[in-house]
């Protein structure tokens, strides 16, 4: 029977190039493959066809000695079908074919029994702890109890009952596949019986039921360092659930959540916050005392200090988190006008306004839109 053109079996131009080899050759063997077409002959016939061509015009080598002469470059001594051994044999590049298109379930040649894990790795874990504003800035240590899965300590993670261990699964042998004929193809799949791990409890653990794992509650010192924000989260290694089988521990993630402060504002590690006087404070000048998260300080006002001035108190904010230092506290003053007032005190005002001229003509918003903008 003449052969085909390989160019024609995929149905590709003869200046394919090799993305374009692979998806046309992907695509038939989708369509022919023995698997999905048990008894039929002709598409396992088509198969082959276009598997050789693949083979063959994949090979940069081949593809030339095949534009070249033809099928004639393979027939004869140095030839050979890619299927019988002679010649080339490109069996792994085909096994990457189908490992692409159907998985781990064919095997090019007998080798490849590999054994599904069941160890798994248990799951991370979240907590959210909430802390006193004090207790971000300053740091603290707080015990927390969590729910998390443990290995059982009575089969120690194996599930099999105390005294007992894993019995070799019957269907596949322990070899965790079982094994198909298909035309040329050793057809490999999952034991579905054992899961391919190859053994299979018989008697389970009566603790944990064959889960390998039981419900705890377990208490963890949470160490906050000083200087810690909103959001911030603290990685325990190992923490979390126990994986299945003594798989490998997740990890505890807690998550801190700090409640705001009656009058303090954080901006990284500065403080802020606002600072009512009166007029006759503010332009005369005063001493005004603040409580700071670590003690009372003074703040010296000037005399005609405007409302929306600013104070910094150096080293009164947060500190840097794991580093040495610490922010600043600003303070921003507000003149506060009254809303009531007594007569007298209208009198004394309406004196004092007799002596004081202002020109009430318009002027750039500058320092009190700033102001507004802060407050807003």
């Amino acid at each position: 029977m003449t052969k085909l053109d390989f160019y024609e079996v995929l149905s590709v131009s003869r200046d394919a190039n090799d993305q374009e080899l692979k998806t046309a050759y992907r695509k038939l063997a989708m369509q022919y493959h023995p698997d999905r077409n048990p008894g039929d002959h002709a598409a396992e016939e088509k198969f082959k066809e276009c598997s050789e061509a693949y083979q063959v015009l994949s090979d940069p080598d081949k593809r030339a000695a095949y534009d070249r002469y033809g099928h004639a470059a393979f027939n004869g001594g140095g030839g050979g079908n890619p299927f019988t051994g002679g010649g080339f044999g490109g069996a792994q590049d085909l096994g990457d074919i189908f490992g692409d298109l159907f998985g781990e379930m064919f095997n090019m040649g007998g080798g490849g029994n590999r054994k599904a894990s069941r160890v798994q790795r248990g799951r991370d874990l979240r907590y959210d702890l909430t802390l006193e504003f004090e207790e971000a800035v300053f740091g603290i240590e707080k015990e927390i109890t969590i729910r998390r899965m443990e290995t059982c300590n009575d089969c120690k993670g194996s599930g099999a009952a105390k005294g007992k261990a894993a019995a070799t699964c019957t269907q596949c042998g322990g070899r965790g596949q079982q094994r198909f004929q298909q035309g040329f193809f050793s057809v490999a799949r999952t034991c579905t019986v054992c899961g391919g791990t190859g053994t299979l409890i018989v008697d389970p653990c009566s603790t944990c039921r064959g889960e390998t794992r039981v419900q705890t509650e377990h208490k963890i010192l949470v160490k906050v360092p000083a200087g810690v924000e909103q959001d911030t989260r603290i990685r325990y290694q190992g923490e979390g659930e126990a994986g299945k089988f003594a798989g490998p521990a997740g990890d505890l993630y807690v998550v801190l959540n700090v409640k705001a402060h009656k009058f303090f504002e954080r901006d990284g590690d500065d403080l802020h916050c606002v600072m009512p006087i009166s007029f006759p404070q503010a332009a005369l000048g005063t001493e005004l005392e603040i409580q700071t998260l670590e003690g009372p300080a003074s703040i010296k006002v000037p005399e005609g200090t405007q409302s929306g001035r600013e104070f910094k108190l150096r080293g009164k904010g947060v500190p840097h988190l794991n580093a040495h230092g610490k922010g600043d506290l600003i303070v921003q003053i507000r003149v506060q006008t009254p809303t009531k007032l007594s007569r007298a005190q209208k009198d004394l005002l309406r004196q004092l306004g007799d002596t004081m001229v202002v020109e009430n003509t318009p002027t750039s918003p500058g320092l009190f839109e700033k102001v507004k903008e802060i407050f807003s």
